[in-house]
């Protein structure tokens, strides 16, 4: 079973009831504290970026309301909601993805993306082989 769980200090990312989460990894924001020392992703929502030569890694956050216009990448996407809810327009449909769920979208796939509450994502981006 997944929820929201919250403490004094913020929210923390949706766990399974039993399982512990070491207060050493500071998760009074969406992210470990450590992810923070990641480079900034350039775009216009607050991310951070791990890059590697399969994939790039985002640990991104939206605010409450922030709506992302219709567009496609060149990479294979497939992302987990770490808390809040995505709605994601794929095809003339709405899919909503909450906290614990995955989501995919193949490379050119045009999308859209409206976050209703405060919300954070860990989406990895697989770059298209170049043979």
């Amino acid at each position: 079973m997944y929820a929201i769980m919250k403490n004094f200090t913020g929210y923390m990312p949706c766990v399974e009831y039993n399982r512990n989460i070491p207060k050493s990894m500071n998760m009074t924001k969406p992210f470990p504290s450590l992810i923070d020392t990641l480079p900034p992703f350039g775009g216009h929502f607050t991310a951070r970026e791990l890059r590697g030569d399969q994939a790039n890694v985002l640990f991104a956050s939206y605010p409450a309301g922030t709506s992302i216009p219709s567009h496609s990448h060149d990479t294979e996407n497939i992302g987990v909601v770490t808390q809040g809810t995505l709605e994601l327009l794929t095809n003339g449909r709405s899919s909503l993805y909450r906290c614990g769920d995955w989501y995919h979208l193949p490379a050119g796939q045009e999308h859209a993306a409206f976050f209703p509450e405060d919300t954070a994502i860990v989406e990895f981006w697989f770059h298209r082989n170049k043979d």
